[in-house]
């Protein structure tokens, strides 16, 4: 068989193996979806069935259990009255603020897991990125633990902070990708914890996956390490990776200290090399971020031009916030 008889061949079974993954995928999206949707109407059953009975408690209790009796009886398992109560409370919880309700489009699994979010608006925050970026359970509750959503309340103008419940989050400008702090506790290093950049550098390589989604939509990681050389000077950018929703390469330098001028300007040079000599004329300006354990604000802001949109300074912390402290910051916030 010739080779080009062998690469024909090769290309007609990847296609169909393909087709046969796709087909798959959509078989368990169908499924899933039609599971959660008969819960929310057996929710929705259970509830009418206990409005058009006693408004006794002792009544809706006794519903569920004779329910969890015979269904399982019938159906053999998955039933149970406490699996009857999380349908009941799906159907209230979604049934007056789900505008999706004919279209669940997640897990039954993160439905449990949203249901148990009490702010409205950060419920629908991560029910659309679950949604939009695929995110497994286990990313759903990562992210929720690392308090994403108010980060991205703290870091937005208040005028805005309602998008992130209609829209999500929006990537449409540099700031827009931007989060203060990010949250590394995935590289397990204690926070007092003594390590120097390279390790902190190692690390991150190390867990790229989980860097990667805690930088957020679009990113693709280009190199570590990264170096250019002119006036026979040679530098080297710690982390470089490539926001394709942006179009922009992101330069990425790692600080274990307080951040300082020298450190915003080194950075300023690096992305103006990237902007002169590495990107195309079709690409957007290059971001720079240093991440430092610590900054000053005041510094960042005097060293950095007013009209800034490509250099920005956020800390990084190596274990997961308080969310009741974030939360508190935001009501702070809200009545200034």
């Amino acid at each position: 068989m010739s080779n080009i008889e062998q690469y024909n061949q090769s290309d007609f079974y990847n296609k169909i193996a393909i087709l046969l993954k796709e087909a798959r995928k959509s078989v368990v999206q169908t499924v899933n979806k039609t599971m959660v949707y008969t819960y929310f109407e057996i929710g929705r059953m259970i509830v009418e069935e206990e409005q058009n009975g006693s408004k006794r408690a002792e009544y809706g209790k006794q519903i569920l259990k004779e329910l969890s009796k015979r269904l399982n009886n019938e159906f053999e398992k998955g039933f149970s009255q406490r699996n009857l109560e999380q349908m009941r409370q799906f159907y209230l919880t979604y049934s007056k603020t789900q505008t999706l309700s004919a279209e669940f489009n997640l897990s039954w699994s993160h439905y449990l897991k949203l249901m148990r979010i009490d702010n409205v608006d950060e419920r629908r925050y991560y029910q659309i990125e679950a949604y939009e970026n695929n995110w497994s359970l286990r990313e759903l509750q990562r992210q929720f633990d690392s308090a994403l959503y108010e980060r991205l309340v703290l870091s937005r103008d208040k005028n805005t902070v309602k998008e992130l419940s209609e829209k999500g989050q929006i990537i449409e400008n540099p700031k827009d990708s931007i989060k203060d702090p990010y949250v590394l506790e995935f590289i397990g290093i204690p926070e007092n914890s003594k390590y120097s950049e390279t390790e902190l550098e190692q690390k991150i390589i190390d867990k790229l996956e989980h860097f990667l989604l805690e930088l957020g939509k679009g990113y693709a990681f280009i190199g570590r390490q990264v170096r250019f050389t002119f006036d026979e000077k040679h530098f080297r950018v710690d982390l470089v990776f490539y926001n394709r929703l942006l179009q922009c390469f992101v330069l990425i330098d790692l600080k274990i200290g307080e951040i300082n001028h020298q450190d915003l300007g080194q950075m300023q040079m690096y992305v103006n090399y990237y902007d002169r000599f590495v990107k195309l004329n079709t690409e957007n300006k290059t971001i720079g971020i240093v991440l430092c354990k610590d900054k000053n604000d005041t510094v960042v802001e005097i060293t950095l031009p007013e009209n800034n949109e490509q250099i920005f300074a956020s800390k990084y912390q190596t274990v997961l916030p308080s969310k009741k402290e974030l939360k508190q910051l935001i009501e702070n916030r809200e009545n200034e």
